[in-house]
Protein backbone atom coordinates (compact mmCIF):
# COMPACT_ATOMS: atom_id res chain seq x y z
CA UNK A 1 0.00 0.00 0.00
CA UNK A 2 1.34 3.16 -0.83
CA UNK A 3 0.34 6.31 1.32
CA UNK A 4 -1.08 9.61 -0.54
CA UNK A 5 -1.34 13.12 1.04
CA UNK A 6 -4.35 15.52 1.03
CA UNK A 7 -6.21 15.89 -2.30
CA UNK A 8 -3.95 17.51 -4.98
CA UNK A 9 -0.89 16.80 -2.87
CA UNK A 10 2.03 15.14 -4.26
CA UNK A 11 2.16 11.09 -3.85
CA UNK A 12 4.61 9.58 -1.32
CA UNK A 13 7.44 7.78 -3.19
CA UNK A 14 5.25 5.44 -5.23
CA UNK A 15 6.73 3.76 -8.63
CA UNK A 16 5.07 0.86 -10.40
CA UNK A 17 6.43 -2.59 -10.07
CA UNK A 18 8.27 -4.00 -12.83
CA UNK A 19 7.58 -7.35 -13.45
CA UNK A 20 10.93 -9.36 -13.01
CA UNK A 21 14.78 -8.37 -11.37
CA UNK A 22 16.10 -8.31 -15.05
CA UNK A 23 13.62 -5.92 -16.08
CA UNK A 24 14.93 -3.71 -13.32
CA UNK A 25 18.83 -4.05 -14.91
CA UNK A 26 17.14 -3.43 -18.65
CA UNK A 27 15.81 -0.24 -17.53
CA UNK A 28 18.63 0.71 -14.93
CA UNK A 29 21.03 0.10 -17.59
CA UNK A 30 19.46 2.18 -20.32
CA UNK A 31 18.46 5.22 -18.19
CA UNK A 32 22.79 4.95 -17.22
CA UNK A 33 23.64 5.00 -20.83
CA UNK A 34 21.10 8.01 -22.02
CA UNK A 35 22.92 10.29 -18.82
CA UNK A 36 26.17 9.47 -19.80
CA UNK A 37 25.15 10.45 -23.52
CA UNK A 38 23.37 13.69 -22.05
CA UNK A 39 20.28 12.80 -23.51
CA UNK A 40 17.37 14.96 -21.60
CA UNK A 41 14.96 12.75 -21.34
CA UNK A 42 11.57 12.62 -18.94
CA UNK A 43 10.14 9.46 -17.84
CA UNK A 44 6.20 9.06 -18.06
CA UNK A 45 3.91 5.79 -18.58
CA UNK A 46 3.41 3.44 -15.75
CA UNK A 47 6.01 5.76 -13.21
CA UNK A 48 4.53 9.21 -14.14
CA UNK A 49 1.03 7.86 -13.08
CA UNK A 50 2.51 6.25 -9.92
CA UNK A 51 4.11 9.34 -8.78
CA UNK A 52 1.33 11.91 -9.66
CA UNK A 53 -1.71 9.35 -8.36
CA UNK A 54 0.07 7.05 -5.73
CA UNK A 55 -1.27 4.26 -8.35
CA UNK A 56 1.56 1.33 -8.57
CA UNK A 57 0.75 -1.61 -11.18
CA UNK A 58 2.69 -3.64 -12.92
CA UNK A 59 4.25 -2.81 -16.02
CA UNK A 60 5.35 -3.89 -18.93
CA UNK A 61 7.77 -1.78 -20.69
CA UNK A 62 9.00 1.82 -19.60
CA UNK A 63 8.11 5.03 -21.51
CA UNK A 64 10.97 7.85 -22.03
CA UNK A 65 9.97 11.08 -23.39
CA UNK A 66 12.64 13.38 -25.96
CA UNK A 67 11.82 15.86 -27.76
CA UNK A 68 11.70 14.75 -31.67
CA UNK A 69 14.63 16.02 -32.90
CA UNK A 70 16.50 14.07 -30.29
CA UNK A 71 14.64 10.49 -30.80
CA UNK A 72 17.03 9.61 -33.55
CA UNK A 73 20.49 10.50 -30.78
CA UNK A 74 18.54 8.93 -28.34
CA UNK A 75 18.44 5.42 -30.31
CA UNK A 76 21.41 5.78 -31.92
CA UNK A 77 22.93 5.64 -28.20
CA UNK A 78 20.88 2.82 -26.87
CA UNK A 79 21.69 0.86 -30.09
CA UNK A 80 25.92 1.75 -29.41
CA UNK A 81 25.72 0.58 -26.09
CA UNK A 82 23.90 -3.10 -27.47
CA UNK A 83 20.62 -2.85 -27.25
CA UNK A 84 18.11 -3.94 -29.95
CA UNK A 85 16.30 -0.91 -31.53
CA UNK A 86 12.84 -1.05 -32.98
CA UNK A 87 11.12 2.04 -34.89
CA UNK A 88 7.86 0.53 -35.91
CA UNK A 89 6.03 4.19 -35.61
CA UNK A 90 8.74 6.79 -36.84
CA UNK A 91 6.09 9.85 -36.55
CA UNK A 92 5.95 9.36 -32.72
CA UNK A 93 7.42 6.37 -31.12
CA UNK A 94 10.89 4.30 -31.08
CA UNK A 95 12.04 1.34 -28.47
CA UNK A 96 14.70 -0.75 -28.04
CA UNK A 97 13.70 -4.44 -27.02
CA UNK A 98 15.44 -7.03 -24.40
CA UNK A 99 16.11 -10.74 -24.82
CA UNK A 100 13.53 -11.40 -22.64
CA UNK A 101 10.54 -8.84 -24.78
CA UNK A 102 10.73 -6.17 -22.36
CA UNK A 103 10.10 -2.73 -23.89
CA UNK A 104 11.45 0.79 -23.56
CA UNK A 105 9.32 2.92 -25.91
CA UNK A 106 11.29 6.77 -26.12
CA UNK A 107 8.09 8.85 -27.44
CA UNK A 108 7.55 11.98 -29.15
CA UNK A 109 4.76 12.24 -29.91
CA UNK A 110 0.95 10.80 -29.91
CA UNK A 111 0.43 7.79 -32.34
CA UNK A 112 -2.35 10.75 -33.77
CA UNK A 113 0.51 13.26 -34.02
CA UNK A 114 -1.46 15.77 -31.77
CA UNK A 115 0.69 15.70 -28.78
CA UNK A 116 4.50 16.63 -29.61
CA UNK A 117 7.08 16.89 -26.76
CA UNK A 118 8.11 20.61 -26.71
CA UNK A 119 10.12 22.36 -24.47
CA UNK A 120 7.41 23.22 -22.23
CA UNK A 121 6.78 19.91 -21.20
CA UNK A 122 10.44 19.80 -19.90
CA UNK A 123 10.04 23.31 -18.62
CA UNK A 124 7.03 21.75 -16.22
CA UNK A 125 8.74 18.38 -15.23
CA UNK A 126 8.54 17.51 -12.08
CA UNK A 127 11.86 15.50 -10.57
CA UNK A 128 11.55 12.45 -9.19
CA UNK A 129 13.27 9.01 -8.50
CA UNK A 130 13.21 5.61 -10.28
CA UNK A 131 15.33 2.46 -9.69
CA UNK A 132 17.87 4.66 -7.26
CA UNK A 133 18.28 7.36 -10.25
CA UNK A 134 17.22 11.13 -10.12
CA UNK A 135 15.07 11.25 -13.54
CA UNK A 136 12.50 13.94 -14.74
CA UNK A 137 8.89 13.29 -14.52
CA UNK A 138 6.47 13.86 -18.10
CA UNK A 139 4.40 16.64 -16.22
CA UNK A 140 0.40 16.02 -15.04
CA UNK A 141 -0.76 18.08 -17.60
CA UNK A 142 0.77 17.02 -20.69
CA UNK A 143 0.67 13.10 -19.32
CA UNK A 144 -3.16 13.90 -18.75
CA UNK A 145 -3.59 15.49 -22.53
CA UNK A 146 -1.83 12.48 -24.20
CA UNK A 147 -4.05 10.30 -22.19
CA UNK A 148 -7.34 12.08 -23.03
CA UNK A 149 -6.77 10.75 -26.66
CA UNK A 150 -6.81 6.70 -25.52
CA UNK A 151 -10.33 5.72 -26.19
CA UNK A 152 -9.75 2.65 -27.94
CA UNK A 153 -11.85 -0.51 -27.10
CA UNK A 154 -9.51 -2.71 -26.21
CA UNK A 155 -7.51 -0.03 -24.36
CA UNK A 156 -9.49 3.12 -22.60
CA UNK A 157 -7.50 5.86 -20.52
CA UNK A 158 -10.47 7.43 -18.64
CA UNK A 159 -9.73 6.01 -15.64
CA UNK A 160 -6.28 7.44 -15.42
CA UNK A 161 -7.56 10.52 -16.63
CA UNK A 162 -9.45 10.47 -13.28
CA UNK A 163 -7.33 9.59 -10.99
CA UNK A 164 -4.97 12.62 -12.42
CA UNK A 165 -7.72 15.20 -12.00
CA UNK A 166 -8.75 13.96 -8.71
CA UNK A 167 -4.80 13.82 -6.98
CA UNK A 168 -3.45 17.01 -9.16
CA UNK A 169 -6.30 19.15 -10.00
CA UNK A 170 -5.81 21.18 -7.49
CA UNK A 171 -2.34 22.08 -8.66
CA UNK A 172 -2.89 22.11 -12.41
CA UNK A 173 -1.92 24.98 -14.63
CA UNK A 174 -5.61 24.84 -16.11
CA UNK A 175 -4.58 27.97 -18.38
CA UNK A 176 -1.86 25.50 -20.31
CA UNK A 177 -4.00 22.15 -20.42
CA UNK A 178 -6.65 23.73 -21.83
CA UNK A 179 -4.16 25.88 -24.47
CA UNK A 180 -2.65 22.19 -25.30
CA UNK A 181 -6.34 21.04 -25.87
CA UNK A 182 -7.03 23.81 -28.33
CA UNK A 183 -8.99 22.79 -30.94
CA UNK A 184 -10.19 19.41 -29.32
CA UNK A 185 -11.90 21.18 -26.16
CA UNK A 186 -14.98 18.90 -26.36
CA UNK A 187 -12.56 16.02 -25.91
CA UNK A 188 -11.69 17.10 -22.62
CA UNK A 189 -15.10 18.69 -21.98
CA UNK A 190 -16.38 14.79 -22.01
CA UNK A 191 -13.56 13.62 -19.52
CA UNK A 192 -14.34 16.17 -17.05
CA UNK A 193 -17.92 15.75 -17.36
CA UNK A 194 -17.16 12.10 -16.40
CA UNK A 195 -15.20 13.09 -13.66
CA UNK A 196 -17.56 14.98 -11.42
CA UNK A 197 -19.85 11.70 -12.64
CA UNK A 198 -17.19 9.59 -11.04
CA UNK A 199 -16.49 11.48 -8.20
CA UNK A 200 -19.76 13.65 -7.05
CA UNK A 201 -18.85 14.87 -3.91
CA UNK A 202 -15.01 15.71 -4.22
CA UNK A 203 -13.71 19.32 -5.31
CA UNK A 204 -14.59 20.33 -8.69
CA UNK A 205 -13.34 21.52 -11.40
CA UNK A 206 -13.14 25.20 -11.56
CA UNK A 207 -16.30 26.94 -13.07
CA UNK A 208 -14.61 28.62 -15.32
CA UNK A 209 -12.63 25.91 -16.80
CA UNK A 210 -15.93 24.41 -17.79
CA UNK A 211 -17.64 27.64 -19.13
CA UNK A 212 -14.62 28.20 -21.06
CA UNK A 213 -14.43 25.06 -22.31
CA UNK A 214 -18.43 24.86 -22.81
CA UNK A 215 -18.10 28.08 -24.74
CA UNK A 216 -15.20 26.65 -27.14
CA UNK A 217 -17.27 23.14 -28.14
CA UNK A 218 -20.13 25.14 -28.91
CA UNK A 219 -18.57 26.84 -31.36
CA UNK A 220 -16.39 24.02 -32.68
CA UNK A 221 -16.14 23.21 -36.25
CA UNK A 222 -14.10 21.30 -38.19
CA UNK A 223 -14.26 23.09 -41.32
CA UNK A 224 -15.90 22.08 -44.76
CA UNK A 225 -16.59 18.12 -45.85
CA UNK A 226 -17.70 14.86 -43.82
CA UNK A 227 -14.95 15.22 -40.86
CA UNK A 228 -14.86 11.84 -38.79
CA UNK A 229 -12.28 13.11 -36.08
CA UNK A 230 -13.12 9.34 -34.28
CA UNK A 231 -9.48 8.51 -35.29
CA UNK A 232 -7.81 10.56 -33.15
CA UNK A 233 -9.41 8.38 -30.67
CA UNK A 234 -9.51 5.32 -31.65
CA UNK A 235 -7.86 4.97 -35.15
CA UNK A 236 -9.62 0.60 -35.22
CA UNK A 237 -12.90 1.39 -34.49
CA UNK A 238 -13.72 4.39 -36.75
CA UNK A 239 -12.40 2.68 -40.15
CA UNK A 240 -15.53 1.59 -41.40
CA UNK A 241 -16.16 5.79 -41.10
CA UNK A 242 -13.04 6.59 -43.40
CA UNK A 243 -13.17 3.25 -45.48
CA UNK A 244 -16.92 2.65 -46.37
CA UNK A 245 -18.83 5.51 -45.40
CA UNK A 246 -16.64 8.36 -47.25
CA UNK A 247 -15.42 10.23 -44.42
CA UNK A 248 -12.11 12.46 -44.44
CA UNK A 249 -9.96 11.19 -41.62
CA UNK A 250 -8.99 13.98 -39.31
CA UNK A 251 -5.74 12.86 -39.06
CA UNK A 252 -4.68 12.54 -42.52
CA UNK A 253 -2.58 15.95 -43.88
CA UNK A 254 -3.65 18.91 -44.50
CA UNK A 255 -7.14 18.39 -42.09
CA UNK A 256 -4.65 16.63 -39.66
CA UNK A 257 -0.38 16.26 -39.05
CA UNK A 258 -0.03 12.73 -40.06
CA UNK A 259 0.79 11.80 -43.93
CA UNK A 260 -1.19 9.03 -45.72
CA UNK A 261 1.95 6.58 -44.92
CA UNK A 262 2.28 7.63 -40.91
CA UNK A 263 -1.80 6.23 -40.98
CA UNK A 264 -0.90 3.43 -43.27
CA UNK A 265 1.75 2.39 -40.65
CA UNK A 266 0.20 2.73 -37.62
CA UNK A 267 -3.06 1.27 -38.41
CA UNK A 268 -3.11 -1.23 -41.49
CA UNK A 269 -6.63 -2.20 -42.49
CA UNK A 270 -5.43 -5.89 -41.53
CA UNK A 271 -3.95 -5.33 -38.25
CA UNK A 272 -5.14 -5.73 -34.60
CA UNK A 273 -5.49 -3.32 -32.21
CA UNK A 274 -2.07 -1.99 -30.60
CA UNK A 275 -2.02 -3.01 -26.86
Amino acid sequence: MCRLGPYGSMPLKTIPHPPDPSSVDFYRRALEVLDAANVRYMVGGGFALAYYTGISRHTKDLDVFVRPGESRYALDTLTDAGFRPEWPWPHFLARVVSPEGRLIDILYNSGNGLTPVDDEWFTHAAEGEFLGRRVLVAPAEETLWSKCFVQERDRFDGADVNHLLLRRSATFDWPRLLRRCQGHEPVLLAHLILFHYVYPNEPRVPKWVLDELGRRAEADSAGPGRVCRGTNLAPHQYRQDIEQWGFIDARRQPTGPLRADDIARFAPPDAQPIR
